[in-house]
């Protein structure tokens, strides 16, 4: 007798291969057989017309913070996924000095738009050092595995202390101890190492995060230790300024070392070199025996505007910054008077408090016709037709009072969608060749993070509801869909255990009605420590997401099992005779 056995289904087991009709038994935390069971489980699931997924690998999240506390992991657990990594893009709190708490808290709200004050009051801070920091994730069972990098942020804090200013050059005794810090790192079990170098990320004071203006040498210092260890990924977020030549030296490390580098790869005005520039740039390297990867995302980056969220149209009038510390109710009282209407619509918004931030500024604020009303079954891949500036000429209004009306509908809890990454083109038909691509992997959903302003932890959902079931033009099959966001994310970070579902590998299963996928629409929560914000988004679909042979959700809603836990390091699987 099994544990469990999942009857009926189609199965898409993570190779890529073609669906196939078969039954999954489960015993323990293992898949045992795929194909014809013939005994009984203690617990039996039929998913006949259902197909059969191994559970979702996110391998870019920011929920480092979040992990010490919650135990269900939302709302990347929503969504299929029973795998993160976290630690990405240079921010993190490990290592931490007591006195940088503070600081480390303010450069991730300033970064990834994670309430301060939910920080401050969740986390306990019971660990100084990264391994320490490590023991701490593991105390908390989880719906979902969670794994981390070593984030550059808090090593140069540690290392540097007050001398961690923007545009700082640590000594060769620093590198030497930031180094050995990823040493110790990864040898406690961390994935690998994150930076970031780009002017879009800030601390909460505005300062530029470390890493930034990081030298070739302390990269390069960091990356040679990874090398030590002998495995780990080496993440970074960059602008890619040419000057810079990061493809140069991400080459050079990875054919040094052996290890892969991967970086954020987005279409985006504000890079200095276009998308497929960065993808040539990355072939070539590549060409010359590199191992780098580019993390792409499913859809445009997007911003979600609302009154109660971190931005909206207006958030730079002097009206709004006049009512910005009121009670939500009190804001809502002043936005319904006509009076108020009339006054903020007339004024112009303030300057850019960051001259880098202008253009991102002024997109947000006039960027009409990249805006579009957020309604039920929203469609990602909005046309200009759709936009704000094209409803408001076809209302005879103004866009600004449209885009106001449109925010006071639904008693002030209007949504406004934004893509500022990735849909310079009006469409994502750029993205379809890079979903047939082996040096790209599906990534950047931001899990945990921009909690006011996006919800892209829905990713793998919308991969299955838009990519494979609707899109009118260049859809991608569920096999290669599945393969993407199981097999590619796992193997990338060295989780050769999941991914796949064959017999000896971990039994993560996602149990799908393709019929019913669909993603809700998103909605401001005030749930996290302090009350603070979030952007939360559901799904329709999910019959079973089930981790390590135990079910965690069951009709879209969390049970009471927790068998997710720490992952530390590189993971094998030991294959398995199937077992009738």
């Amino acid at each position: 007798m099994h544990d469990l056995v999942i009857r009926g289904g189609t199965v898409v087991d993570g190779t890529g291969g073609a669906p196939f009709s078969a039954d999954i038994a489960i015993d323990g935390d293992r898949v045992s057989l795929v194909g014809a069971v013939t005994a009984e489980g203690r617990e039996e699931i039929d998913a006949t017309g259902k197909f059969v997924s191994p559970g979702f690998v996110d391998v870019h999240t920011h929920y480092d913070g979040q992990a010490t506390w919650d135990d269900e992991m939302a709302p990347s657990s929503w969504h299929g996924v029973t795998t993160v990594v976290m630690g990405n893009c240079g921010v993190g709190f490990a290592p931490a000095k007591p006195d940088k708490h503070e600081w480390l808290i303010g450069l991730m709200e300033g970064v990834e738009d994670i309430p301060g004050t939910a920080l401050a009051e969740g986390m306990k801070w019971n660990w100084e050092t990264f391994p320490e920091y490590m023991d701490a994730l593991e105390e908390l069972p989880r719906t979902i595995d969670v794994a981390t990098h070593v984030p550059h942020g808090a090593i140069r804090a540690y290392v540097l202390g007050d001398r961690e200013k923007p545009g700082a050059v640590p000594t060769d005794d620093d590198i030497e101890q930031m180094s050995k810090i990823v040493e110790d790192g990864l040898k406690s079990g961390a994935l690998g190492f994150s930076t970031s170098r780009t002017v879009l990320h800030r601390s909460v004071d505005g300062e530029l995060v470390p890493g930034t203006t990081a030298t070739k040498e302390e990269l390069i210092g960091i990356g040679r230790a990874m090398g030590r260890v002998g495995y780990g990924v080496f993440e970074m977020a960059s602008d890619l300024n040419r000057e810079w030549d990061e493809f140069g030296w991400m080459g050079d490390l990875s054919r040094e070392t052996g290890l892969p580098v991967t970086f954020a790869a987005l279409q985006s005005i504000a890079k200095d070199q276009p998308l497929e520039e960065q993808i040539s740039n990355m072939r070539a390297e590549n060409d010359n025996g590199a191992n780098i990867v580019a993390q792409i995302a499913l859809r445009g980056n997007g911003i979600i505007m609302a009154w109660q969220g971190t931005v909206h149209p207006f958030v730079r009038k002097p009206s709004w910054e006049a009512i910005a510390e009121l009670s939500w109710e009190e804001k809502y009282a002043r936005l319904s008077d006509p009076e108020f209407k009339a006054k903020l619509l007339s004024e112009a918004s303030l300057p850019a408090e960051n001259v880098d931030m202008a253009p991102v500024q002024f997109i947000v604020t006039d960027g009409w016709a990249m805006h579009y009303q957020m309604d039920d079954g929203f469609n990602y891949e909005p046309t200009s037709e759709e936009s704000i500036n094209a409803r408001a000429n076809a209302a005879g209004i103004t866009p600004a009072e449209y885009a106001y009306d449109l925010l006071m509908s639904d008693e002030g809890k209007g949504l406004i969608y934004l893509p500022i990454l990735n849909y310079i083109d009006g469409n994502l038909d750029f993205l379809h060749p890079l979903q047939h691509a082996e040096d790209t992997v599906n990534s950047l959903s931001d899990g945990g993070a921009h909690c006011g302003t996006i919800c892209d932890a829905a990713s793998p959902t919308f991969m299955l509801e838009h990519w494979v079931k609707n899109r009118e033009r260049g859809t991608i099959t569920i096999e290669n869909a599945i393969k993407r966001q199981c097999l590619d994310t796992a193997r990338l970070y060295g989780l050769n255990d999941r991914g796949i579902l064959k017999p000896g590998y971990l039994a993560d299963v996602n149990i799908i009605d393709m019929e019913r996928i669909k993603l809700g629409k998103p909605w401001l929560a005030f749930d996290l420590p302090a009350g603070g914000k979030r952007l939360l988004q559901k799904a329709d679909g999910y019959d079973y997401t089930i981790k390590s042979g135990q079910v965690t959700f069951k009709g879209g809603t969390v049970t009471d099992k927790r068998p997710g836990g720490l992952i530390r390091g590189p993971q094998h699987v030991e294959m398995l005779e199937a077992a009738e």
